[in-house]
């Protein structure tokens, strides 16, 4: 079975740009909505992501929207805890692939991390 993990420099989830993730308002209370929007640099990806290290500047303190935790995912996308790797996975997946592309260094590498 595969294990949901992050990779190191990827950021696919750091490239926040709304016009490339038409529902995430749906997901988030309008106060989540406004800080999403704040994040968001003109290039698309957050504000707080390093580029040249590629990671987040601010992880540590990174807003809950940003975390995958089984309240986060329960409360935003009605995902029960069990089933939180297997979402965490395709959602990793599907934003990766979007960002680098599926057959990528860091499509690669998350396959491989999570054992697949």
């Amino acid at each position: 079975m595969a294990n949901w993990c992050c990779i190191e420099q990827c950021g696919a989830c750091c490239h926040l740009d709304p016009t490339e993730r038409p529902d995430v308002q749906e997901y988030l209370t309008p106060e989540e909505w406004e800080h999403y929007l704040s994040l968001v640099g003109s290039n698309g990806w957050c504000i707080h992501f390093d580029a040249d290290h590629r990671r987040c500047k601010i992880y540590a303190d990174r807003p809950q929207f940003c975390r995958v935790k089984p309240e986060v995912f329960q409360r935003m996308y009605g995902v029960a805890p069990e089933d939180l790797n297997d979402f965490a996975i395709a959602c990793c997946r599907q934003q990766i692939d979007a960002v680098y592309g599926d057959r990528s260094l860091e499509s690669l590498r998350f396959e491989r991390e999570i054992g697949f």
